[in-house]
């Protein structure tokens, strides 16, 4: 299995709130990228993303799945945002723990690009799962983003 010690860190970008170092108030999330063209990291959320009393904030982790599955579909040379995501929350998660979240570009089709991406517990059951439908916006984006 694939695993963060395995693999070399994608380059972060600075500000931004989900995986950039430079934002005091982020998430700070670090990205690997598989030998498929998959994403993934394994974090752990704060009581500064509650939602519920001792659980994440569900748009805390929708957050983090827009962006790792932008994240698979720039990496395949496209610089994209969201405008559409259909999010399934099955289980909550709970604040100090360890997640892993995994992404994947699923298709293109015109000026659409689809992704898919999950966030799983520590016993491997996946408490949120999303599709995503995403669109070529390079005036919102930097050329090289996430292209080494």
């Amino acid at each position: 299995m694939t695993t963060q010690s395995t693999l070399k860190p994608i380059s972060e970008h600075g500000p931004c709130y989900i995986c950039g170092t430079q934002n005091p108030h982020g998430v700070g999330l670090t990205w690997y990228a598989r030998e498929d063209g998959s994403i993934f990291s394994e974090f752990m959320l704060t009581v500064k993303q509650q939602g519920p009393p001792g659980h994440v904030h569900g748009g805390a982790s929708a957050a983090v799945l827009d962006e790792v599955i932008g994240v698979a579909i720039w990496r395949a040379g496209y610089n994209v945002a969201v405008v559409n995501m259909d999010i399934n929350y099955r289980q909550a998660i709970p604040i100090d723990s360890t997640v892993t979240v995994e992404a994947r570009m699923t298709g293109k089709e015109g000026r659409k690009f689809f992704g898919t991406g999950e966030i799983y517990l520590p016993d491997g059951s996946v408490a949120v799962s999303c599709t995503g439908i995403y669109v070529e916006a390079p005036h919102l984006f930097e050329e090289s983003r996430y292209r080494e």
